[in-house]
């Protein structure tokens, strides 16, 4: 823990930081590794020294600029991270200097009719929002160029620097001993797939489950699936790549659409004698989406939307589908609330009961950044974690 903290000083509370951070300039330009000024945090917010972060789908779908709406420059993107933090703002009562931590996107203030709410884990306020480029306090950046120009944030968190300012809502205070280097994979990915199984599905032992698409979260579901007794996981991707590492994971069959001669949902009804009582979508693709939807079983199957989808195309269902039985439902963070769950999630990672090595296909410095970013561009990775 002192190797630790000596990555943190007193010298620097109450004073703007001056640091390296990752700034995207325009979309699917190289992330310019550069000098930033960071200012301390105001009311209610956080700044933490970043020792690792990852490379999320969201991230990429972000830089290529896939939502005009979203098309915010400059900018600092990321939001998995972990960390220590280095100040604390007026009013934080539960995090201190030298707390290790991880960011979430999906923040908990833990005081609002949302918060307070067992059947959700969103924010009133702090809620993921991919189009707020600015603080919730006050509407401003805390970051800025060298000639004092504002670099706008990202998903409440911007960890491709090494400090940056986070609303409290927004950490998640971890356990001293757990480790850093993979408890970075809580902040999202593992999250999102083990959660939407666990709590959104409520997987249980003996049931059935497809997952299309085998990146990061859609091997987190596999995990989840796995650790649930699940009889049958089948993996679906187009790259065949993925079958060794679903099967590292738990998946039991792999479906390469590629290959077949039938549609897939056809070919998973064959297998299944009818179809599998839980698909989850992790492609952010609407034809995969209706193939998830259509190999559920009639009369019970439930479908969980996972995958990011940019464009304005709408659902392609038929209402009258639905009335099968069939349900389909969106899953956030997969469902946990952060800052009151993931503590208990993380101790449950560090006693081994969750796969998280399996995860970390890559490791490098910072600095190579944009070639982290290629290496998902490609498919060769599932998350590279960069060391600050």
């Amino acid at each position: 823990m002192g190797s630790l903290k000596s990555h943190i000083s007193a010298e620097t509370v109450g004073k703007v930081i001056t640091c390296k951070a990752a700034v995207a300039y325009a979309a699917e330009q190289p992330l310019v590794v550069e000098e930033i000024r960071v200012d301390p945090p105001q009311r209610m917010e956080v700044r933490i020294r970043v020792l690792f972060t990852s490379i999320c789908h969201t991230d990429l779908s972000a830089w290529q600029g896939q939502n005009e709406a979203q098309r915010m420059y400059p900018r600092i993107l990321g939001h998995e991270a972990s960390g220590l933090v280095e100040s604390v703002g007026e009013g934080v009562r539960e995090l201190e200097i030298g707390d290790h931590v991880v960011p979430i996107f999906n923040g908990e203030c833990g005081e609002c009719d949302y918060c307070r709410s067992e059947k959700t884990n969103l924010c009133e306020k702090y809620r993921v929002n991919p189009f707020r480029g600015t603080m919730v306090h006050d509407g401003k950046c805390r970051f800025s160029t060298k000639d004092g120009k504002p670099i706008y944030h990202f998903l409440n968190t911007s960890t491709f620097s090494e400090y940056t300012v986070l609303d409290s809502a927004c950490l998640v205070k971890i356990d001293q001993n757990a480790p850093l280097r993979t408890m970075t994979l809580l902040s999202c990915g593992v999250s999102t797939g083990l959660g939407a199984a666990w709590n959104t599905a409520d997987v249980q032992s003996g049931e059935s489950v497809a997952v299309f698409g085998l990146g990061a979260v859609g091997l987190a579901v596999v995990e989840g699936a796995r650790t649930r007794g699940a009889s049958r996981i089948i993996g679906v991707d187009i790259n065949p790549e993925k079958r060794i590492k679903g099967e590292a994971i738990g998946i039991t069959d792999f479906i390469n659409p590629k290959d077949l001669d039938v549609p897939v949902h056809q070919k998973i009804k064959d297998m299944t004698g009818g179809g599998v009582d839980y698909s989850f979508e992790c492609a952010g693709n609407l034809e995969v989406l209706r193939e998830a939807f259509s190999s559920t079983h009639d009369g019970w199957g439930l479908t969980v939307i996972l995958g990011i989808h940019p464009t304005p195309r709408l659902l392609p269902l038929h209402p009258m589908e639905l009335f099968d039985g069939r349900r389909i439902v969106g899953s956030v963070f997969g469902d946990f609330k952060g800052k009151s769950q993931l503590p208990q999630f993380a101790h449950q990672c560090v006693k081994g009961e969750v796969k998280l090595e399996e995860f970390i296909t890559h490791e490098m410095p910072f600095w190579k950044i944009n070639e982290a970013l290629q290496l998902l561009i490609d498919g060769k990775s599932l998350r590279c974690l960069l060391h600050l």
